[in-house]
Parts: C-alpha cells; structure tokens; sequence
C-alpha cells in the first residue's frame, strides 16, 4: 500500500489499527500517531494471542517495508488476512504530509552501521601502516561481513550497535501491555 492510499485510510477509516513493528529506539525517535508499538520478535514470538485483538482493517509499518512483510506473513498464518504493508514506511507516510510524532533523535541505524564499519576500516588500515601490518586483515573481514550483509539481507553489525546505551527505548513495550493496548475498549 502506498502513502498517499495510506493517508486517505487514516483520514477516512475510524477503524484503523496501525502497527509498528521496528525496533523500540527507531519507534521512539519517529512514529505514525495513533500506532501501536509491537516489535516484530514479540509479534513472532505471540502473534497467536495478538492476532485476534487486531482490527479487521490493519496496517503494518517498519522503516522499509521488509519487517512488517514479514509480520504480514506471520499474521496471515495465523488468520488475520487482510493486514496491508505500508510501502516505504514511516519516511514515506511523513513525506506525503502524514501526521508523524517525532521523539528523542539517533542516527539512523543504516548509517551508524556505516560510521562504525568505515572507522573500523579507516583504523585497520592506518594501523597496519604504522603498527603492524596484520591489523589490514580487520579491514578485509569487515569487507566480508558487509557483502554477507548485503547478501543475505540481514545486519549482524546493525543488530550489536542495536544493544548500545543510545539505541535503547527508555520502556520496551512487554507482551501483556500489548495485550492491553489491542483490546477492544468498551
């Protein structure tokens, strides 16, 4: 689903449930509002108990559009049919005039993958000129690990500069405070 019929949902459907399934930080520095925060690994982990609590009429976000497919998919198995993927996903809704809450800011996780493998590259080569030259093989295995990146479309580095102290949600979102968001209120 693109932006633009995304906006036109949010702005005509009282019915509308829409779930961010990024990481904690990333929902904190910038999300959709009116959107339930449920990370992809607890959706994994418990989307049979929240799939029945989901309205008929979901949208599904992540930064791209690979996470909430992969939700989608999740949901899908487990009955919840109709969920849709907003394609290019909170940038894209923000870009079309969407109303977005913007939170505490971090670099984007794509560039701090960058940063950190460009001066770990930069300060391999640099000591292998003027310390020892088997420091350049650090150079040539983070080489490996951004084209296995790029292979498999997953982020090893990405996931370890997800634990740092600046990319921590100040709350996690737990399963049973999802549980309590999803529920029909009377």
């Amino acid at each position: 689903m693109g932006a633009d019929e995304f906006h036109r949902w949010v702005l005509n459907h009282d019915d509308l449930m829409i779930i961010d399934v990024r990481e904690g930080f990333e929902f904190e520095t910038q999300h959709i509002r009116g959107s339930h925060h449920v990370p992809l690994p607890l959706l994994k982990e418990h989307t049979a108990e929240f799939a029945p609590l989901m309205a008929t009429r979901v949208v599904l976000v992540c930064q791209s559009g690979r996470r909430a497919e992969e939700a989608r998919k999740k949901l899908d198995a487990a009955g919840l049919t109709g969920a849709r993927v907003l394609a290019g996903g909170v940038a894209s809704y923000a870009a079309a005039g969407g109303d977005i809450v913007t939170g505490r800011s971090t670099w984007a996780m794509d560039r701090q993958v960058r940063m950190t493998a460009g001066s770990l590259v930069l300060a391999s080569v640099l000591a292998g000129r003027f310390i020892h030259p088997q420091f350049r093989l650090l150079a040539g295995v983070i080489g490996v690990g951004l084209t296995v990146s790029a292979a498999t479309n997953s982020c090893t580095l990405g996931r370890i500069l997800s634990w740092m102290p600046w990319n921590r949600p100040v709350a996690e979102p737990t399963k049973s405070k999802i549980l309590a968001q999803l529920a029909p209120h009377a």
